[in-house]
């Protein structure tokens, strides 16, 4: 009994082996297929975009932190694949100084202003692509075909009659780089979730609840959950750690939210895309979730009688 000793120490007391270099990590290796994709349909332009869009996020970062006293934390990872997922959200003739810009975007407002990895409210590389989108229209609407530079309509424009399941299942069509091959996401998201990264509540409240209001409003589902951006978010953006809700049931809630807001924007919006402003609208409201869905303490609420 004398040698034992109390040992007091601040939270957290249980810990886990996952880190976020490992985190990162992951996921970078889960946007392999995503990223051989888009090279193998859009060659080099999908290259100079990737390579642009995490360079100069991790730049965007050192500097910000540099300036402001704080550790450089580049090494994380956490930068890089902010600037990698920009990439593979945009067009594959998106003019280089567009996603140098759009990366410095994505880190500065949507990430350092918080005050950095963990303390941001909304999506990081979302931001930047709303902020593209919102400066320049013409380029971020501006489509090409794979293996060509001719300009053409994605699948959501032309509609599901004109459009091949086999082409959006592989990925031969036009659209982001991240986007055409549902093939290649669901490669990503199955190591994703065999690694335990994302929780498969939120892609299937996404999947879900966007498939049901396909049907109610007369649209093949099949085709909505193949088209545009719907399935690369629900895997790679919606399932953010950091701005997502912690609570089992906040994260059907998310979903579910996110899929009905982009079968809202598609159905009646004047856009043919809503995965962006879908899911900042729902980053927007997740502390609320997180409150709303929290678990009760443990006696809460019991009355002495």
């Amino acid at each position: 009994m004398e040698n034992l000793r109390l040992i007091v120490t601040p939270s957290p007391h249980v810990r886990d082996k996952d880190t976020t270099p490992n985190i990162m990590f992951a996921v970078l290796i889960s946007l392999i297929p995503v990223a051989a994709a888009s090279l193998y349909f859009f060659g080099f332009n999908a290259l100079r975009l990737i390579l642009l869009g995490g360079a100069a996020a991790v730049a965007t970062e050192a500097i910000f932190q540099k300036v402001r006293g704080r550790q450089i934390t580049i090494s994380d990872g956490s930068a890089l694949v902010t600037g990698v997922l920009l990439a593979l959200s945009v067009p594959p003739t998106l003019p280089s100084w567009m996603i140098i810009v759009g990366s410095v975007v994505a880190i500065a407002i949507g990430k350092q202003v918080f005050g950095g990895l963990g303390h941001n409210i909304f999506n990081p590389a979302l931001v930047g692509r709303a902020f593209l989108v919102a400066s320049f229209a013409q380029p971020m609407t501006t489509w090409t075909g794979p293996f060509d530079t001719v300009t053409r309509a994605t699948p959501l424009v032309v509609g599901a009659a004109r459009s091949s399941l086999p082409d959006l299942f592989f990925g031969s069509v036009p659209g982001s780089l991240g986007e055409t091959s549902v093939l290649a996401i669901l490669l990503g998201g199955i190591y994703l979730f065999y690694k335990g990264i994302i929780d498969y509540r939120i892609t299937l409240g996404v999947l879900g609840s966007a498939a049901v209001m396909s049907f109610l409003t007369g649209a093949n589902p099949v085709f909505e959950l193949f088209s545009g951006s719907l399935l690369f978010a629900a895997v790679f953006m919606a399932t953010d750690m950091v701005t997502s809700p912690y609570t089992p049931k906040g994260r059907w809630i998310f979903g579910i939210g996110v899929g009905f807001l982009i079968m809202l924007i598609r159905t009646w919006g004047s856009l043919p895309e809503g995965v962006t402003y879908a899911i900042l609208i729902m980053n927007a409201v997740t502390p609320l979730i997180n409150r709303w869905t929290r678990p009760r303490i443990y006696g809460q609420g019991v009355h002495k009688s």
